[in-house]
């Protein structure tokens, strides 16, 4: 589905998306933390999810269409918050490649994993809502009055094409249902 209305509006709402299952990523952290045993298999759900959808779906749109519209319209890439967000995309990438890689020993229950992943898990938790804050109170504010009329609506349907492709095998609609399952599970709390 294409929003030709703003730039930044299918964006937006997926952003929604990311910060839910952000909620459930804390809500499992948390658990452990009051002695329940892990959930293995809704975190390695909540992981997929963060490396498919918010990542390789979500900021791959951003990356590869919204910032470089916003470059042609004069606002620098490696400064202010175009840099800022591309910095913070890549320091999320690392704490999703170390949940990633810690949950097989997380699985087996070494301790040391579970420290690795925690505090990975943690620290995705805090960034991502802070990014998602200053992107859509800031960048998107900027981009939705500089990306208008045809330009807006080029874009938006270059981010159809992107949401019609798959993610490691998985298609952009078997995430958000791999959310709802997610979020069916842990929401309430």
């Amino acid at each position: 589905m294409t929003h030709p209305e703003t730039a930044t509006a299918l964006l937006r709402e997926e952003h929604q998306r990311i910060l839910q299952v952000t909620d459930v990523l804390e809500t499992l952290l948390q658990r452990v933390d009051a002695g329940e045993d892990p959930d293995h298999l809704s975190l390695a759900e909540c992981v997929a999810f963060i490396r498919l959808f918010a990542d390789a779906c979500h900021h791959g749109k951003e990356e590869d269409l919204l910032f470089p519209q916003l470059e042609a319209r004069g606002v620098p890439r490696h400064a202010g918050p175009i840099a800022v967000m591309l910095q913070e995309h890549e320091i999320g990438r690392g704490y999703a490649g170390q949940m990633k890689d810690a949950l097989p020993a997380v699985r087996d229950g070494d301790e040391d994993a579970w420290r690795t992943f925690r505090t990975a898990g943690y620290g995705y938790v805090e960034l991502i809502r802070n990014h998602i804050l200053k992107e859509d109170n800031v960048l998107f504010n900027m981009a939705d009055g500089l990306v208008t009329g045809p330009a807006c609506v080029a874009l938006c349907t270059h981010y159809g094409a992107v949401c019609a492709g798959h993610f490691d095998g998985k298609t952009k609609r078997e995430l958000e249902e791999l959310a709802d399952g997610l979020l069916a599970r842990y929401r309430s709390e």
